[in-house]
């Protein structure tokens, strides 16, 4: 099988990863600075979580049809549409703001609006990446990529921060469709080799519902990569309900300056973990890794919750996002040597599906739970304050501080349940390389 592994290849893949790096520096100040907005104009958890849901649903449930049109289209203008549209949004945004008519419903709107073609975006790189980078070094690629997202939220909430009392929303909105532009101009000046017709390529040819439905037939069939996903939509729930709340829980305690800092000391962790991995290239037994990973997460998830206090949950944030992309790099490289580059569009969209569709239902109960149930448990008069208050304290935040605490259970519930399947700690020696036999097809990392 072909691929594009010359030094050609590789300047191509780090040309369009410097393009994503810089959109997604810009859409990172541009979703601080509109968290915070929301927040402090609501005071509610509830409706800042459905602005995060806002932008997860949508985009999962386009999926499935973004990877047939990201595997019958060029990659590269799927990626190119994506941030047509998200520079389209913003500049909406933009005069809403200048009109002062910006209003949270709005929001809401515009965020699922961009989330839906952004659904073509992950896929599209994702897929992408196998034809420009040889099999040895996918483990470093997907430790790169994830070192970009790391540096952008590093810096994006302490610098939105600083830019709010400046520029203000309005003067964050045009840093963002900025950085949209310089993206969109990386992809017009590179080309990415369409992947060559594989017998699975070939049988998977008919109607868009077919191909639609593909991908899930062809996760199905290869039970280890169903048991590894299922795995990561188990544990996706406790990890969306953590993030969201993050925001609340820290501001319950502490200001929205320390709330930047934490956020960056999170992404710190993040980028550090992406360094480690983009260097190391992840574990040889990666299966193996995945379960020590999560598991060490879910540990640090408990430590989260006991106290209020801004320095510890700003270094379980560190650590917490430091493993991050060692679990998640681990998983992307079994993907990438496992699935047929050409029809990798459907299989990692059904993977985008399923493993976020638990997300969803994770924003939509953060709120509901923390304002609702667990922060009036733990109340200074709370039902729970003479027991499980006595341990991690009563009053503010305290009832996400105790959630936080059961979703790290549910993390280990997840490992239990998923090493006891045979298909998913057999899934690197039970399913051959789908790119196996191409150049620098040796093991990696």
């Amino acid at each position: 099988m072909m691929q594009d592994s010359s030094p050609s290849g590789i300047r191509t893949f780090v040309i369009i990863w410097s393009g994503q790096v810089f959109s997604l520096l810009g859409s990172g100040l541009t979703a601080f600075a509109l968290g915070v907005w929301v927040f402090q104009t609501t005071g509610s958890a509830t409706r800042f979580a459905l602005l995060t849901f806002s932008a997860s649903l949508p985009g999962i449930l386009m999926s499935p049809f973004a990877g047939v049109l990201v595997d019958r289209w060029d990659r590269r203008w799927s990626m190119i549409l994506s941030d047509c549209v998200a520079g389209l949004t913003t500049a909406l945004l933009i005069v809403l703001v200048g009109f002062d008519e910006l209003r949270v419903w709005h929001l809401y709107g515009i965020i699922a609006i961009n989330a839906a073609f952004s659904g073509l975006q992950q896929p599209a790189f994702s897929a992408s990446v196998p034809l420009l980078v040889p099999k040895r070094h996918l483990g470093r690629a997907a430790g790169l990529a994830q070192a970009g997202v790391a540096g952008t939220r590093l810096l994006a909430p302490a610098l939105a921060g600083a830019l709010l009392a400046a520029i203000r929303l309005r003067g964050i909105l045009f840093i963002d469709l900025a950085t949209m532009s310089f993206a969109i101009a990386t992809l017009l000046v590179v080309r990415i080799p369409r992947p060559p017709m594989t017998e699975a390529g070939s049988s998977s040819r008919g109607s868009f519902l077919q191909e639609t439905l593909f991908g899930w037939t062809y996760i199905r069939k290869r039970r280890g990569l169903l048991a590894l996903l299922i795995l990561f939509a188990g544990t996706n729930f406790s990890t969306g309900m953590m993030f969201v709340l993050l925001t609340p829980l820290v501001l319950s305690f502490g200001s929205a300056k320390e709330l930047g800092i934490v956020m960056s000391i999170g992404a710190g962790g993040f980028l550090t973990g992406s360094v480690v991995m983009s260097v190391w290239g992840g574990p040889k037994r990666r299966v193996n890794g995945i379960f020590c990973f999560l598991g060490m997460q879910a540990a640090i998830l408990l430590l989260g919750g006991v106290r209020p206090s801004v320095p510890l949950v700003a270094s379980a944030a560190f650590i917490y996002m430091f493993i991050t992309p060692l679990t998640n790099g681990s998983s992307q490289v079994i993907w990438q040597s496992k699935v047929a580059t050409d029809v990798m569009g459907r299989v990692f969209a059904i993977r985008r599906l399923v493993a976020a569709s638990t997300l969803p239902l994770a924003y939509l109960l953060a709120g509901p739970l923390a304002d609702f149930v667990f922060e009036p448990m733990l109340a200074v008069d709370g039902r729970l304050a003479g027991t499980v208050g006595t341990v991690i304290g009563v009053g503010p935040g305290r009832g996400i501080g105790l959630l936080y605490i059961l979703l790290a259970f549910l993390i280990m519930l997840a490992l239990a349940l998923g090493y006891r399947s045979r298909s998913l700690r057999g899934v690197e020696k039970d399913l051959p390389d789908a790119i196996a036999g191409e150049a620098g097809a040796e093991s990696g990392g």
